[in-house]
């Protein structure tokens, strides 16, 4: 049994995982949908087993094909290492999917990829930029082979690590009263309102974990799922706003807002996520090493 399983059907079951349906998996193999479909049939009668349900025209995957889903990433990945043994082991090869989470994809990746280019002439890398727990929800579903958050994941299924950290601020509009203030405690901030970014966002989470807890009022006046909106909805005198430094600098350094100095650790850690059973690739590996010695020597 499975005896002449072949790479080409273990790619067409992995695109399947990833754009479910027959059409959007040929597409992005460029093979036509007959092909696609035989390709996935031949694989299921030599398992023995169906490894999607099929809803409406989706397929989503089973409790079978989530089984075989691990080692199928491996094998193809492992398959591109043979390249590697032939050149001496000094070229990446393979693509790297990398997940971020707002602050980090925008404000530390772009720099962070740009100095592993340099240093290892990789160039195949794709950025994907969401909150949280959707980046986590995507490296579960092996849709992502490495992710760089803002909080702490407990997953059963996800390794984290810290790899780097950063520094929350409090803003205000430059009209807000705060801001005649000499100094500013947590009194101050009861009954305020508050523009915070959407549930599952890394912000939102240390508000409601080391703000919140402290005032025994305030209200959220505003929801927002982009930082510029939320520093702009801040600037427009909608509320206060809890978020990374690094994303407010600019528009503090140009006055649009101004910082409030609290009595809080505001420091957060970033950290470098993966899945327990995706197999670590030369490239991969080389990725999560080069993020942990750069935020050295920075």
């Amino acid at each position: 049994m499975a005896a002449n399983i072949s790479l080409k059907q273990l790619k067409v079951f992995i695109s399947i995982t990833q754009h479910d349906t027959l059409t959007a998996a040929s597409e992005a193999l460029f093979l036509s949908k007959a092909a696609v479909s035989m390709a996935l049939s031949e694989l299921e009668k030599q398992i023995g087993h169906s490894l999607f349900d099929r809803v409406n025209n989706r397929l989503i995957l089973n409790q079978e094909g989530q089984k075989l889903l691990p080692l199928a990433d491996e094998l193809l990945h492992r398959a591109q290492d043979i390249n590697q043994l032939f050149d001496g082991g000094k070229t990446l090869t393979g693509e790297l999917r990398i997940g971020a989470s707002d602050t980090v994809g925008n404000q530390v990746a772009p720099y962070l990829l740009s100095d592993f280019r340099k240093q290892t002439m990789h160039k195949s890398q794709s950025l994907f930029i969401s909150n949280s727990a959707l980046i986590c929800e995507k490296l579960i579903d092996y849709e992502l082979d490495i992710a760089l958050i803002e909080g702490k994941t407990n997953h059963p299924l996800l390794i984290s690590n810290q790899f780097s950290q950063d520094e929350m601020c409090v803003i205000c509009s430059p009209d807000s009263p705060l801001v005649k203030k000499k100094q500013i405690s947590l009194d101050t901030l009861e009954g305020s309102e508050w523009a915070l970014r959407e549930p599952g966002s890394g912000s939102r989470e240390f508000f409601l974990r080391t703000i919140a807890p402290r005032l025994e009022q305030w209200q959220e006046s505003f929801q927002l799922n982009t930082t510029e909106a939320l520093i702009n909805s801040v600037a427009a005198g909608l509320g206060l706003s809890c978020l990374s430094r690094l994303s407010a600098q600019p528009a503090i350094q140009d006055g649009r807002v101004v910082e409030l100095t609290l009595p809080l650790d505001m420091k957060r850690r970033f950290w470098l996520l993966l899945h327990k059973e995706k197999y670590q690739s030369p490239l991969l590996k080389s990725f999560i090493d080069f993020c942990h010695s750069w935020q050295k020597s920075r």
